[in-house]
């Protein structure tokens, strides 16, 4: 039996360090560690809430839009807040657009590169590269001197010999499988991708200010001064430059990344029946519709079991169930307890560090959240199953579009690639939801509703208690907060990474990136590629699962690496 470290896995956001076991070819067993410690929830504490969002959107440098919206959210919750139309519409349509921005940059920035051979795109034939991507897509783009400017760009940058994040990539992997042709479109796509993600984050900027780090939002609402008739607010000259760069994007998502997931997933058919794991999905309502956010555009859901058939979100029972173990973790409490009552007192100990785990050693700063006392997994494919088995009519059209032109079925949605082509699929919903919204607000604007806002101006004393729901690009996110006269007094952000990345349990139950690993074939254990693979299809961002500091700033804890 072998034993395999990769550690950092690169092209996400933090620091991960995964171990597996492998014998006989595949992975027996796997552990997940967050090597990264950070902090935000404890700061939070005495702090006026309204301001609660400026500071969560420090929780991840790539997420902060989703943070933002999850605080806001909680701190209404909380006070049992009316949002005016027009605010829940400019809310919706950043979230949209984030999450278009985000999937792009998570396929072809980082994970692409998992399934794409770059070198052997310097072989490639321009010309049958384009008649290969024209058979498949109708993109204007796709010409043979676009796939030559590519090659030719490609050549160039290796002949320098600093080839970046690109030197240390598995070239010439046995498991890479792309013929030449189709490594040039993907490595022309990509730097295409760099553009339109651009034009996602331009339309996130027009309505919160900048991105990342947005700064329209307001408790009660958000900060965009809507006046038709003002040059200097937001008007109908701003709602067409973002209405023209969400419907490039959308054409973007429909003509490359749709096509592009489905050419390369055809040459990796048997990755789809690799990287399940826990097939518990957890999916929250999302787009809220009316001041009191109870009606929705995303209906959300609970799976169990994989079960394929109509399930419904249950509000209340999810606010009771939620716990975060901590058994594997490094706190200094070996508990199970609900974010309301969460505690992140940091206990560092060295075991496993350059060693290996051992099952009885804490080795994360990840905590193990459960919902009923079980594993679950959040993000695009738990939305798009969600959605699918709701009869929501754009994710249903398109789950059908996707896997009838790559003869698949939905059971083969539990896998590695099922993940990213369920993220694909939660793109191109989300484009067709960022049009749809912008004209629910241009209906409401010309009713001559121009309200944006119902501020706070001051916080009633007594104890409230809320929860702020968001799905981000990466999954299910939930603030909880507690404030007790006018001041936090708890704060616990519970991520879609805690949930996928965070160890076992304390009755055993993996979470998803460990249980997902099981299985994997393993072809050259010198270059684990197959591990990088199934991890990728997360999307991981440690930054955003690990989060605690001493608000005085004094050192809680040492790490020592001999």
């Amino acid at each position: 039996m072998a034993r395999i470290i990769v550690d950092p896995i690169t092209r996400i956001e933090g620091h991960l360090r995964v171990d597996v076991e492998v014998s006989g070819g595949a992975v027996t067993q796997a552990w997940s560690s967050a090597q990264m410690f950070r902090g935000i929830e404890t700061i939070m504490q005495n702090r006026d809430p309204r301001d609660a969002w400026v500071f969560a959107q420090r929780f991840c440098g790539v997420c902060t839009t989703s943070h933002a919206t999850a605080s806001i959210r909680a701190v209404e919750d909380a006070l049992n807040l009316e949002i005016p139309l027009n605010a829940q519409y400019l809310r919706n349509i950043v979230i949209a657009a984030h999450n278009i921005q985000d999937n792009i940059v998570h396929f072809y920035h980082l994970s692409a590169l998992d399934w794409v051979d770059i070198v052997s795109a310097l072989d490639a034939d321009p010309a049958e590269a384009a008649r290969i991507a024209q058979s498949i897509s109708e993109w204007p783009g796709n010409t043979t001197a676009a796939f030559a400017a590519a090659k030719d760009r490609l050549a160039a940058f290796v002949q320098k010999g600093k080839l970046g994040i690109f030197g240390t990539g598995y070239w010439g992997h046995s498991a890479m499988r792309l013929s030449p042709e189709l490594n040039l479109i993907a490595f022309s796509h990509y730097l295409l991708a760099l553009d339109y993600q651009r034009r996602a984050s331009k339309a996130i900027a027009i309505i919160g200010g900048k991105d990342p780090h947005a700064q329209n939002f307001v408790v009660g609402g958000v900060a965009t001064a809507i006046n038709l008739n003002n040059p200097a607010t937001f008007n109908m000259e701003r709602i067409a430059f973002v209405t023209q760069l969400l419907t490039e994007v959308k054409q973007f998502v429909d003509q490359v990344y749709i096509p592009d997931l489905l050419a390369i997933g055809g040459a990796y058919p048997e990755w789809f029946n690799y990287g399940a794991g826990v097939m518990n999905y957890l999916s929250v309502p999302e787009f809220p519709l009316n001041p009191s956010s109870t009606e929705f555009m995303d209906a959300g859901g609970i799976i169990t079991d994989g079960s394929l058939r109509a399930i419904d979100w249950k509000d209340a029972e999810f606010r009771e169930k939620v716990t975060e173990n901590t058994d594997f973790a490094w706190y200094s409490e070996d508990s199970s307890l609900h974010p309301f009552e969460g505690k992140s007192e940091p206990k560092y100990v060295e075991a496993g560090i350059g060693g290996g785990f051992e099952d009885t050693d804490k080795y994360t700063w990840c905590k193990a959240p459960r919902y009923d006392g079980k594993s679950f997994q959040v993000g695009p494919l738990a939305q798009v199953l969600a959605g699918y088995m709701n009869g929501d009519a754009d994710t249903t059209e398109l789950v059908n579009y996707v896997l009838g032109a790559a003869g698949l079925q939905v059971r083969h949605l539990h896998s590695t690639l099922g993940r990213h082509v369920a993220r694909g699929i939660r793109a191109a919903v989300h484009a067709r939801r960022a049009l749809t919204l912008i004209d629910m607000l241009k209906e409401n604007l010309a009713t001559g509703d121009q309200t944006y806002a119902n501020p706070v101006s001051e916080i009633p004393s007594g104890t409230y208690m809320g929860v702020g729901l968001h799905e981000a690009p990466r999954g299910m996110l939930s603030h909880w907060v507690v404030i007790e006269d006018g001041k936090i007094k708890n704060y616990q952000a519970v991520v879609p990474s805690t949930w996928t990345a965070g160890p076992k349990d304390n009755a055993g139950n993996p979470s998803p990136y460990e249980a997902s690993l099981v299985g994997n074939p393993i072809a050259d254990e010198t270059k684990p590629l197959e591990v990088i693979r199934t991890i990728h299809s997360f999307d991981p961002c440690i930054a955003c699962a690990v989060h605690t500091i001493d608000p005085e700033g004094k050192e809680i804890v040492n790490i020592k690496f001999d």
